[in-house]
C-alpha cells in the first residue's frame, strides 16, 4: 500500500521525528539507572558503612543487587506500559498514545532528582518506564501507518536503532561530566528534558491518514487487549511474544553486565576496589586538575576510571545503533525468519566468547562489546517490521505493544533470580552471570523455526 495521499511530506516527516526521538530519549531513560547506581547507592549509604572495608564490601553488594531490582522495575513497568499505551494507542491515536508516553516518561524521571532512598528510586523508575514501554508500540504504528510499503524496512532500521543513540549520548555526556556518588542527581534533571518532545508530539503531528479511515468505518474493536489474545491472533500473538522476548531479556539480563563488570575492574584497578574505604572515591565530579588541563576541553576523557562505565555503555550502543540500523534491510534481503535465525546465532556465539574467554583488562574486550552490541541489538531494527505485519490496523499497536513488551515480565523473573543470586553469592562474578544468560539466544533459534513468514506481505487493514 502507498502512502495515503491525505498524508503530506511534512507530516511524514515529524512523524518520523517524534517516534525517532521519543524512542531515543526511551533509550536515555533506559540507560540511565545503569550508570547511576552504585554511585547513588553509595551516596545514600550510612557514613559509618564507608569507613571499613567489609562496610564497603556490603555497600557495594548491596548496589549490584539494587541495580537488578532497578532493571526488573524498568521490565514490569516497560511491560504493563506497553499494554496500556498499546491499547491507548488504538483508541485515541498513535501520535497523542507516543505524546503521552515521552510526558509520562520524562517528568516522572525527573522526580528522582529528591529522591533520598533506594526504594524511592524504585518507585520512580517502575512509573516512568510505563512510558518507556508504550512509546515503543505507538512509535512502531505511527510510522509504520504513516510511511509506505516500500520505505519501512530502512525505517524499521531507523527507529529500531534510536535508543541506542541515546545510550550513547549519556554515555558521551558521562565522559564530559563524571556521574560520582557526589555528583549523579545531574542525571535524572537530563531525563527529564524529553518533555519538550511530547508536548511538541501534541502540537504538531497528526494521527496517520490510514487510522483515521479505520476509525471512520467504525472497524476499531471494543476492547483490542481481548482480541489479541483470541482466536484467529492467539497463536501469532504468543509467537510474537516470544520472539520479542528473546531481545529483551537477553538485553535486561546478559547485556547489561558489561557496563558495571567494566566499572567494577576499572575501579579495582585505579585503587577503588570494593575493599576499600570511601574517601578512595573522588568527592566531586571534576578530574584531577592535571587531567583535564592535558586534554582538550571539548572532548570526553574516558581515559579516566570514573568514565570506563561510560566508555563501555558507548562501545556496546555504538555497535547496536549500526546493528539496528541495519536489522530491516537484513529481513528485507534474506527473509524474516532467516534473518532472525542469523542474528539470534550471532548473539548467542559473540555473548558466550565475551563472558567466557574475555574480561575488561584486554585489548580485545571493547571489540566484542561492540560486536555484542551490533548482533544482539540488530533485533530492535527487525522487530519494528516483523510485529506491526503480524496484526490488521485495528489492533496494530496493542498487539505491537503486547508481543514486544510481555517478554519484559520474563525479563524480570530472571532479574530477580540474579540479584537473589547476588545476594546469595559470597563473590559476585559477572562473567559467570553472562555466560548463562547468553543461552536466551538460543531460544530464538528454536522459536522462529514456527513463526509464519510476512516478507512477502504488506500491512493488513
Amino acid at each position: 500500500m502507498t502512502t495515503p495521499a491525505s498524508t503530506s511530506a511534512t507530516q511524514r516527516r515529524l512523524a518520523l521525528a517524534a517516534a525517532f526521538l521519543g524512542w531515543m530519549f526511551a533509550g536515555f531513560q533506559f540507560s540511565s539507572y545503569i550508570l547511576i547506581t552504585r554511585h547513588a547507592i553509595l551516596s545514600m549509604a550510612e557514613p559509618s558503612a564507608l569507613e571499613s572495608p567489609e562496610g564497603m564490601q556490603q555497600v557495594e553488594r548491596d548496589a549490584k543487587v539494587w541495580l537488578t531490582w532497578y532493571q526488573a522495575a524498568f521490565l514490569l513497568g516497560a511491560a504493563a506500559g506497553g499494554w496500556l499505551f498499546g491499547w491507548l494507542g488504538d483508541r485515541i491515536g498513535r501520535a497523542k498514545g507516543l505524546a503521552y508516553s515521552i510526558l509520562t516518561y520524562s517528568l516522572v524521571a525527573g522526580l528522582g532528582y529528591f529522591a533520598t532512598t533506594p526504594e524511592a528510586l524504585l518507585v520512580v523508575r517502575f512509573v516512568s518506564c510505563l512510558g518507556v514501554g508504550g512509546a515503543w508500540p505507538t512509535a512502531v504504528a505511527l510510522v509504520s501507518e504513516t510511511w509506505s510499503d516500500f520505505s519501512r524496512p530502512l525505517l524499521a532500521g531507523v527507529l529500531g536503532t534510536a535508543a541506542n543513540f541515546g545510550f550513547v549520548l549519556l554515555g558521551v555526556i558521562g565522559g564530559y561530566r563524571f556521574i560520582v556518588p557526589d555528583d549523579w542527581r545531574w542525571v535524572t534533571l537530563a531525563t527529564a528534558a524529553p518533555a519538550a518532545i511530547g508536548v511538541a508530539t501534541l502540537v504538531f503531528v497528526r494521527e496517520p491518514a490510514r487510522w483515521l479511515s479505520g476509525r471512520a468505518a467504525g472497524t476499531k474493536p471494543p476492547n483490542s487487549l481481548r482480541e489479541v489474545w483470541r482466536p484467529p491472533f492467539l497463536k501469532r500473538t504468543v509467537l510474537g511474544v516470544t520472539l520479542g522476548a528473546v531481545p529483551v531479556v537477553g538485553t535486561a539480563v546478559n547485556a547489561v553486565w558489561v557496563t558495571p563488570w567494566s566499572d567494577q575492574v576499572a575501579s579495582q584497578k585505579a585503587g577503588e576496589s570494593t575493599s576499600s574505604p570511601r574517601n578512595a572515591q573522588p568527592s566531586t565530579s571534576n578530574a584531577p586538575s592535571e587531567t583535564r588541563e592535558s586534554r582538550s576541553p571539548w572532548l570526553p576523557n574516558f581515559d579516566d576510571p570514573r568514565a570506563k562505565g561510560a566508555w563501555a555503555q558507548v562501545s556496546r550502543s555504538s555497535g547496536a545503533a549500526l546493528g539496528s540500523l541495519l536489522g530491516g534491510w537484513l529481513a528485507t534481503l534474506a527473509g524474516r525468519r532467516v534473518a532472525y535465525f542469523l542474528i539470534s546465532l550471532a548473539t548467542l556465539g559473540i555473548s558466550a566468547t565475551l563472558y567466557g574467554r574475555l574480561d575488561p583488562t584486554m585489548p580485545s574486550f571493547s571489540w566484542f562489546v561492540f560486536a555484542l552490541g551490533f548482533a544482539g541489538v540488530t533485533y530492535f531494527g527487525w522487530l519494528p517490521l516483523y510485529l506491526p505485519e503480524l496484526f490488521p490496523t485495528r489492533i496494530r499497536a496493542t498487539g505491537t505493544g503486547v508481543t514486544f513488551n510481555t517478554g519484559r515480565v520474563v525479563a524480570a523473573v530472571a532479574a530477580i533470580v540474579t540479584a537473589s543470586a547476588i545476594l546469595s553469592a559470597e563473590h559476585v562474578n559477572y562473567a559467570r552471570i553472562g555466560l548463562w544468560t547468553s543461552g536466551v539466544y538460543a531460544i530464538g533459534l528454536v522459536a522462529i523455526l514456527f513463526a509464519p513468514d510476512t516478507s512477502k506481505k504488506g500491512l493488513e487493514d
